[in-house]
């Protein structure tokens, strides 16, 4: 969170004019003071709907956070390797969910580095529901509830709908924001980097920010409003009564969401305010004492959060994009075979090739038919690429990607990866081969590609060759099943 004039968070996006049904998910203990609500029974069964964040996986992901700072130099300040390894932690994981993943470079932020912005496949791309969390913490200390809480509640929730992978109604985007403790920088270079029509995609953002404070209370951003009726609904559910997040105003990456005209909304447990009398018998907790002791001190580890009130903000931020962005159950899967000639007997369409690769020359036998793919074998240095753009269905319980690889090779090393074959869908790499791995004859090689989803991806393979002895890596029968 962002000093005394502006503050950090994760985001929603919210729909005006939305309908939401009271929440019924059970938290998992109640405040000392808090009140038992009895719920209709229409309410439960929408609660129902939306899944039950595991506070076990949240608290993983404090983890690693706080190890990351600890292995550098004790925080995760805006562009120091703290930051960047907890980019990429965070990124890896999207990617391996099957989530399109970009890095957005903030020149003007006073520490240059980069922002992570992650939309899942599906909904129409005009309506989109947004979800942020700004990602660095303060040079003081590991920055866990501020904001690693608000940055692990939006990832797990993220890897939850990719789990899940129900029929999304509207386009669901996630994003982490750098250089937030040095004035919602990061943020605010994202929204100047949209046109008028980008803006209008968005249909509402909500900001959480430090959303496990040990002293915490349960705050709103613009609480009455209809966008943050969802996440209102849920913590009603709850008898929480929550209030409206006046420490937060104007201190958070909702800010500059706001100011372009954007509704926003999100959740808040507290900083360095203290709680009044009124709260601490309404919620528990220490009367005049700040929402978090350890606000942007040494302090702020994985031991400065408080399960209960970080569970309650994670499913509410499930069942609030459960009831914008959901609908219509799991997707139904229309599987089979999505890569096209894989047994290159139609000649080179639909694959990409380098010149001679698809062949039937007599040199290497094809496994069936006349046709293969034959990749180097010069004996020189020589790069070739055997490439196919596909689509994977959605809903499916499993994708994996089949070929049949002979490797040849004249390589008498038996620890020397000297030449090799890699094979990528997309910018991922799925596996690599060498001359190390050279046998008689065609081995079956099978890779899940899960991960991809309801994507259209290019499969490619590419052949690299060093200056001497040959190898060869000879492909045939490729397929992609999806079942």
């Amino acid at each position: 969170m962002r000093g005394r004039t502006l503050s950090a968070g994760i985001a929603l996006a919210v729909f005006a004019g939305m309908t939401v049904p009271l929440a019924a998910q059970t938290a998992t203990a109640s405040p000392p003071t808090a009140t038992t609500v009895t719920r209709p029974i229409a309410a439960s069964a929408a609660a129902l709907a939306a899944p039950d964040i595991s506070i076990t996986n949240v608290q993983a992901h404090l983890t690693q956070f706080n190890a990351i700072a600890t292995s550098n130099g004790g925080n995760r300040r805006a562009g120091s390797a703290g930051y960047t390894a907890s980019l990429n932690y965070v990124k890896t994981r999207l990617q391996s969910a099957g989530y399109t993943v970009s890095e957005q470079y903030c020149s003007s932020c006073r520490y240059p580095s980069n922002n992570l912005i992650a939309e899942w496949p599906g909904g129409p791309a005009d309506q989109v529901v947004m979800f942020g969390a700004h990602l660095d913490g303060v040079a003081a200390g590991p920055g866990i509830n501020d904001n690693a809480t608000g940055s692990s509640t939006l990832l797990e929730n993220a890897l939850v709908l990719a789990a899940q992978n129900p029929t999304v109604t509207k386009r669901v985007r996630f994003a982490w924001w750098t250089d937030e403790e040095q004035g919602l920088n990061g943020s605010r270079f994202y929204v100047n980097s949209l046109s008028a029509t980008q803006r209008g995609y968005i249909k509402g953002y909500y900001n959480f920010d430090m959303v496990g404070s040990t002293n915490g209370g349960y705050f709103i951003n613009r609480v009455s409003s209809t966008t943050a009726a969802p996440l209102k609904a849920y913590w009603d559910s709850l008898g929480l009564q929550p209030e409206e997040n006046v420490e937060g105003q104007g201190r958070s990456d909702d800010y500059y969401f706001q100011q372009a005209g954007i509704p926003t909304s999100g959740y808040a447990a507290g900083a360095s305010a203290r709680k009044t009398s009124a709260q601490a018998a309404k919620w528990g907790g220490t009367a005049n004492s700040a929402y978090d002791p350890c606000y942007h001190r040494s302090c702020d580890t994985t031991a400065n959060v408080s399960a209960t009130v970080l569970n309650r903000a994670a499913d509410g931020v499930a069942y609030a994009l459960w009831q914008l962005a959901v609908g219509g159950g799991t997707p139904t899967c229309t599987g089979g075979q999505v890569v096209g000639n894989g047994g290159f007997e139609s000649g080179s369409t639909p694959w990409t090739a380098s010149s001679g690769v698809i062949t039937n020359a007599s040199g290497q036998p094809a496994r069936t038919g006349s046709y293969k793919a034959w990749l180097n074998g010069f004996g020189s240095t020589r790069t070739e690429s055997l490439s196919q753009s596909v689509t994977l269905p959605a809903g499916c319980a499993t994708y994996t990607l089949s070929f049949w690889l002979h490797i040849d090779t004249a390589e008498t090393t038996s620890s020397t990866a000297y030449d090799r074959l890699t094979v990528q869908a997309g910018s991922t790499t799925l596996a690599t081969y060498s001359n190390l791995n050279a046998a008689t004859g065609y081995v079956q090689r099978s890779l899940n590609v899960a991960a991809f989803a309801g994507q259209a991806v290019t499969l490619r393979f590419t052949g690299t060759e060093d200056s001497s002895l040959q190898t060869t890596f000879v492909i045939d029968d490729v397929t992609l099943q999806a079942s």
